[in-house]
């Protein structure tokens, strides 16, 4: 099992239902059954998705009574998407290359096509 932060956190967002979980907690602190509602899968099984968000650090859970809600915590995703950052910008690079080099290949294109034609005589 990972133990870089990191590696927890792709790990934890590799799964669609606690992508999920993440994007309902987007909208607010819910309870276990209130992120369950959606899914077809039982309260234990959204439980072992929530120890695995919250030992990413993706969430945190508190308890108010017999009440126990999750919250989201942004920090570690601004990590992943810090992390990420540095690929969009290699991408992006590239991206301009390739767009130089094409149109680098339509004006040679566009000015052979202007050359009039000469003819023998």
């Amino acid at each position: 099992m990972p133990t870089d932060r990191l590696s927890l956190i792709f790990g934890a967002l590799a799964d669609p239902t606690r992508r999920a979980i993440l994007a309902r907690l987007a909208d607010g602190d819910a309870t276990v059954s209130e992120l369950a509602e959606p899914f077809s899968i039982s309260l234990p099984a959204i439980s072992r998705h929530l120890k695995v968000l919250e030992h990413a650090g993706l969430i945190s859970r508190s308890r108010t009574a017999q009440w126990r809600s999750s919250s989201l915590q942004g920090e570690p995703l601004r990590e992943a998407t810090a992390w990420m950052e540095q690929y969009r910008q290699f991408w992006d690079a590239n991206f301009d290359r390739l767009d130089a080099h094409l149109q680098r290949i339509q004006q040679t294109q566009s000015a052979q096509h202007q050359q009039p034609e000469r003819t023998s005589p």
